[in-house]
């Protein structure tokens, strides 16, 4: 690609907001940046730019579901209850289907300002159960919708093996998640294949939880993993599972996993809401990142993470917008600081330093979510990719904000669309607040929800 030559009133750099900046690369990364520099006829111009935020734990079919789980049950509600609402909506899906709702889910995604989605995705077989002809035909179909819209993909294909601690058998609402190690094998190796057209996709690996693989189990998928290959899992997100746990094991998840797992910085906790004093600090001191998906955490009443006593233990987070009933790194980032308000009755728990919260919030999110992904994003810096997000000087509530004020207006303020152009690798996705392919792909998740009998 020809070079770019970027010019920003403001934009949010690793040592924070600068004035006048020039961003010049040829290719998705390696940018050259400049701080204090006068316009070029060269330039493309903007006002303020931020970095590209990373949505570390999605799982997008489940984008379809919004707003059909919301009717109580005769003897109430909680995550279980949901879950199987949920399995009986993912029996009903085709290929074609997870295609259009992945496709759908991600230009949502950019529209808001991910620029990357961690995709942890277990919808493996056909309804009946049995195998398609590519082991891989439904991971091939989020990656072929990551190819429509151009967002960033990390693919974390999962394996999943029983229901419960100790071998338990499976259900029948589980049959299109189950594989045997082999096929876990056969699977990632054609999702690897699928990968190969996709400009800087990334493979990870994910055990789905410790109550859904044997210890055995665990350490073959996690020997698998190349060197530079993230590690998710799921954990210690209900307490029930780590009741469960200690039943099983002795040990509360986490802990089970500090103790037997070598859970390093490759690896990415995902949820980690029932933590005690001790795990806490032991994972923080890992480098492990935590995967929060707040707006998620609160829809099924999960609990609230302990994120300042994480951040005063050096813990690194990101997150990610895990069922997609909201798809909005800003609401992600209000809902995690206002689940720490709620809890602590305090106001602007998680300030980095004394940078405001709204920054602070985006600041961890973008290097926490970058590390997870195992890409180098995050920032806008030399050597990063090229993934930023610009702001809308237009929207009345950043208008007569100063620079330093407008991330924490769009997180907490009233925006509804604060985000006006998205550019991933180098590429923009998104301009004056639209994809350009939002009608068709659009049109064709529509169809997708006749098939299915929603729409």
């Amino acid at each position: 690609m020809s070079p770019v030559q970027l010019w920003f009133e403001r934009a949010l750099l690793p040592e924070g907001w600068a004035r006048q900046v020039r961003f010049r690369f040829d290719g998705g990364s390696a940018p050259a940046v400049e701080a204090g520099v006068a316009k070029d006829p060269a330039d493309e111009v903007h006002a303020f730019a931020v970095p590209g935020l990373g949505n570390l734990h999605s799982h997008a079919f489940q984008r379809a579901m919004a707003g059909l789980t919301e009717v109580a049950g005769p003897s109430g509600d909680n995550f279980w209850s949901w879950r199987e609402a949920m399995y009986r909506f993912a029996g009903r899906i085709a290929p074609e289907d997870l295609e259009a709702i992945a496709a759908q889910a991600y230009v949502e995604m950019l529209e808001s300002g991910f620029t990357r989605v961690g995709e942890f995705h277990y919808l493996h077989r056909a309804p009946d159960g049995g195998a398609y002809a590519d082991p891989a035909e439904m991971s091939a179909r989020i990656a072929a919708a990551a190819s429509a819209t151009g967002i960033g993909l990390t693919l974390l294909p999962v394996f999943y093996a029983h229901s419960g601690f100790g071998r338990t058998a499976p259900g029948t609402a589980q049959r299109r998640f189950v594989q045997s190690l082999d096929e876990y094998v056969a699977l990632m190796m054609r999702c690897r294949e699928h990968l190969e057209p996709l400009p800087d996709a990334v493979l990870g690996i994910a055990p789905h939880s410790l109550r859904a693989v044997t210890p055995e189990e665990l350490a073959a998928v996690v020997a698998m993993a190349d060197a530079a290959w993230p590690i998710h899992i799921h954990a210690a997100e209900q307490a029930r599972e780590v009741a469960d746990s200690i039943a099983w094991s002795g040990a509360r998840p986490v802990q089970w996993l500090l103790d037997h797992a070598a859970v390093d910085a490759r690896w990415c906790v995902v949820h980690a809401t029932h933590l005690v004093a001790d795990e806490l600090l032991r994972l923080a001191a890992t480098g492990a990142v935590v995967g929060l998906a707040s707006t998620t955490e609160a829809d099924l009443g999960d609990g609230t993470f302990a994120a300042r006593k994480w951040l005063d233990a050096g813990g690194a987070y990101g997150v990610g917008t895990d069922s997609n009933t909201i798809v909005d790194p800003f609401a992600e980032l209000r809902q995690l600081e206002w689940s720490q308000r709620i809890a602590q009755g305090a106001r602007n728990v998680l300030c980095d330093g004394d940078d405001p919260v709204g920054q602070s919030l985006w600041g961890g999110a973008a290097k926490g979510g970058s590390r997870a992904a195992a890409r180098s994003a995050g920032a806008i810096a030399v050597g990063a990719r090229a993934d930023l997000v610009v702001l809308d000087a237009d929207d009345p509530a950043l208008s007569g904000l100063s620079a330093e004020a407008w991330v924490d207006a769009a997180v907490f303020g009233p925006c509804r669309r604060p985000v006006r152009d998205v550019m991933v690798a180098g590429s923009w996705v998104v301009r004056d607040g639209r994809h350009p392919r939002e009608g068709e792909l659009n049109a064709r998740y529509r169809g997708a929800m006749r098939r299915l009998g929603v729409a």
